[in-house]
């Protein structure tokens, strides 16, 4: 356990942190309370504030979510963001009401997602971007120079906590599929496979749509290492085998002396 940025940062300036574990009990609230806050705001918090929390400023709670509300509501935007192959996300800040994510918007940018950007890299530009918003959004809003807008609720869709499951490879899937997938599961869980019931982790790759290979297999073809998926192929670029750190795939194929190799499972 280690205290996150924003509390050494401000233990650093001389500011006052108080950090319960959680404020369901309405005495928790009682050192914000004593703060006399005009606003509240919420970032990456894991838990749906009550109604003695948000009621405890004269401006409410606002928050900021790393997705185009109300698309992808919950806790995984953008890692959904990435798997899905969108072209684009952002950032929403939003009044918070006792429902998740669904308040009315205050304030949005929308990026585009770059080519290769992995859930980790996205991640850190988003926190850059709403770090650079929220400032200002506060004021305008304190100010009432906000008319909020509504969500509609016909175009929301939801994500979820992901598990280590969820970044299991499935080689039956398109190379496109499966790019986007090590991408997503950056920096945690990691994409994995096994092999000879191992597990094999995958870290960074590149899809290959025209280049054929049995699904699952893996060859050296030149200078690439190269797996086999459902439609197209998928080239190794970092690989993680089972008590090793990650390493460039030529340095892992380099111990193989094999002609190729079969993950588990297809």
């Amino acid at each position: 356990m280690t205290p996150p940025p924003v509390k050494q940062a401000a233990l650093e300036l001389g500011l006052p942190v108080y950090q319960p574990e959680t404020l369901r009990d309405p005495e928790a609230a009682d050192p914000i309370r004593q703060a006399e806050p005009d606003l509240l705001v919420v970032v990456a918090y894991g838990e749906i504030l009550r109604k003695h929390i948000l009621e405890l400023a004269p401006h409410g709670a606002i928050n900021v979510h790393p997705s185009l509300l109300p698309r992808y509501r919950g806790s995984s935007p953008v890692r959904a963001a990435i798997l899905n192959g969108d072209a684009s996300t952002g950032v929403s800040i939003i009044k918070l009401i006792r429902k998740l994510d669904a308040g009315p918007v205050l304030r949005q940018q929308e990026i585009a997602i770059e080519p290769g950007e992995d859930a980790a890299q996205l991640s850190d530009r988003l926190a850059e971007i709403a770090a650079g918003m929220l400032p200002q959004t506060c004021i305008d809003w304190i100010n009432g120079e906000i008319v909020p807008q509504e969500q509609d609720e016909s175009q929301v869709t939801m994500t979820r906590e992901w598990t280590r499951d969820d970044a299991r490879i499935d080689w039956q899937s398109t190379a496109g599929h499966v790019e986007r997938l090590v991408r997503a599961s950056q920096p945690w869980p990691v994409a994995w496979t096994t092999l000879d019931g191992e597990p094999f982790r995958i870290h960074t790759t590149r899809a290959i749509d025209d280049f054929e290979l049995p699904e699952g297999q893996v060859i050296r073809a030149g200078k690439q290492i190269i797996a086999g998926c459902g439609a197209g192929a998928l080239e190794l670029l970092m690989v993680q085998p089972a008590g090793k750190r990650a390493m460039p795939a030529m340095n892992w194929w380099n111990g193989v002396q094999a002609d190729n190799v079969q993950f588990d499972g297809v």
